[in-house]
């Protein structure tokens, strides 16, 4: 079976206070701009913009 090459893993990071998301995964090929969600924060306690960052090792 082939590996799609085009799928990238990055991580979703709160604009509020900085709270790290589990990775998640976007097709570079037809999303090539940084990702923003609408996500909820559980440190923040309400819905916030996370914005796409690298995963920490």
């Amino acid at each position: 079976m082939a590996k799609n090459l085009n799928r990238v893993f990055f991580g979703l990071k709160c604009t509020e206070c900085g709270y790290s998301r589990r990775p998640t995964i976007k097709n570079k090929k037809n999303t090539t701009d940084k990702l923003e969600l609408q996500k909820y924060c559980p440190k923040c306690k309400k819905t916030t913009a996370f914005k796409e960052t690298k995963l920490g090792k």
